[in-house]
């Protein structure tokens, strides 16, 4: 049997390993089993980098309360320092899409593997905020780098698959996310100090990453488009970059952008929401997070199935509705049964619109699939890191039952945009 061609650059993404001719069915299908093969090769390297990003971020937010303890930070002071993930994030934009045009996202990924993870142990160590935000910056540009160059392994893959499989990809950080959480809860049980928590995820993390990254795909998709030579034109003046900037990728951006507001939204006030509005046992504050969350998780796994068979279109706009359905529902019945209800909706609609609209921003006829994920994703990841502190201002004039009501128009911009989607 010739030897698998992963560790080498020069060969094609999926090659052709043995020569054969029509009639010789045998080795017909050889060819086709190692073609499936080196495809789930491809495919289960980038979901591990997935759920390790989830991961390491759930192992992050598990431990902000002991942060906040130690450094004896009041609300305020928190919020503020927080802001230094987000800032970080839109700092390194463009500077991740440009290491990943010119150095590859396989290269980017197995550095950002490294990277991400140890950027938790500065916060881990921080004795003053300043010293945490510094930390906190750093990381948010290793994220950054991390999620580009994941999404467009996603994108390589998807398009090697010739069908919709992004969902899926999502759903492991979402399994990672879970995993992190659990693993949160015991060293947080055993009383370990941040900093050593980090330092075990992060070694875990490396350790997985050194493992698979020979498996990700070595060449990086770029779609042929009738535009692409003006496109590899570099340009002179802001006019000109302005002019380049896609306005369906700044489309798809604000969609994900809201989406990642309402989930923000539930990572952070569902508990409080379910404590204070529906007031629910001490044992079950935590329901509504748990089953949105599970929900999330299975809608990501089925919903590239769902692209398939009624396109991308139809399910966002699904989607929308059932967030802006789903927090009407808790919002108008604020009742244990109802409101869980309400949560159960909104984890499937959050589920599906963030990894479609990554999927379309990766087929940009005008914009690199690495650029416009950039973008896509500097984007969202706003909603998500931003959504939470300004909810918490909101709340504070309009109280938290009523805010979310707002929230609730987050799913119906997203169901509105979805008419503006390519088909």
């Amino acid at each position: 049997m010739p030897r698998l061609p992963f560790l080498n650059l020069r060969q094609p993404a999926v090659p052709v390993l043995w020569r054969t001719s029509r009639t010789d069915h045998t080795h017909d299908m050889k060819h086709m089993l190692t073609r499936k093969q080196a495809l789930f090769r491809f495919r289960l390297a980038v979901s591990l980098f997935f759920f390790i990003q989830g991961m390491v971020f759930s192992t992050w937010t598990n431990r902000i309360p002991d942060l906040k303890s130690a450094l004896h930070l009041s609300d305020a002071a928190l919020g503020n320092v927080l802001f230094a993930i987000p800032v970080g994030q839109m700092t390194a934009m463009y500077l991740s899409a440009w290491l990943i045009n010119r150095f590859g996202s396989r290269r980017m990924l197995t550095l950002a593997s490294v990277l991400y993870p140890l950027c938790l142990l500065p916060p881990g160590l921080a004795g003053s905020a300043y010293a945490l935000a510094a930390g906190l910056f750093c990381f948010g540009i290793c994220g950054n780098l991390f999620n580009i160059a994941a999404n467009t392994q996603g994108i390589n893959v998807e398009h090697l698959y010739g069908r919709s499989i992004m969902a899926s990809f999502h759903g492991l950080w979402s399994l990672g996310g879970f995993l992190g959480g659990v693993v949160s809860m015991g060293f947080i049980a055993f009383g370990s100090k941040p900093w050593l928590h980090f330092l075990v995820m992060a070694v875990a993390s490396f350790l997985l990453a050194n493992f698979i990254r020979r498996q990700l795909v070595h060449n990086d998709f770029r779609p042929k488009k009738p535009a692409e030579e003006r496109a590899a034109q570099r340009p002179q003046g802001l006019g000109q970059r302005l002019r380049q900037v896609d306005g369906y990728v700044l489309l798809l951006g604000g969609m994900a952008f809201c989406a990642m507001v309402c989930e923000g939204c539930m990572y952070d006030w569902s508990g409080l929401y379910f404590k204070q509005v529906v007031q629910a046992p001490g044992k079950l504050v935590q329901l509504g997070f748990v089953i949105c969350l599970c929900t999330m998780t299975i809608g990501r796994f089925i919903a590239d199935g769902f692209v398939r068979r009624f396109g991308a279109r139809m399910v966002v706009r699904c989607s929308g509705l059932l967030i802006c359905l789903g927090m009407l529902t808790a919002v108008l019945l604020p009742d244990l049964l109802f409101a869980s209800l309400g949560f159960l909706l909104v984890g499937f609609g959050i589920s599906s619109t963030v990894p479609v609209c990554y999927s379309m921003a990766g087929r940009s006829q005008k914009m690199n699939p690495s650029t416009a994920l950039a973008t896509v994703s500097s984007v969202s990841y706003l909603g998500l890191l931003m959504g939470p502190p300004v909810i918490g201002h909101v709340s504070q004039a309009i109280t938290l039952h009523w805010t979310f009501a707002l929230i609730s128009l987050f799913g119906l911009l997203i169901a509105l945009g979805a008419s503006r989607l390519r088909p």
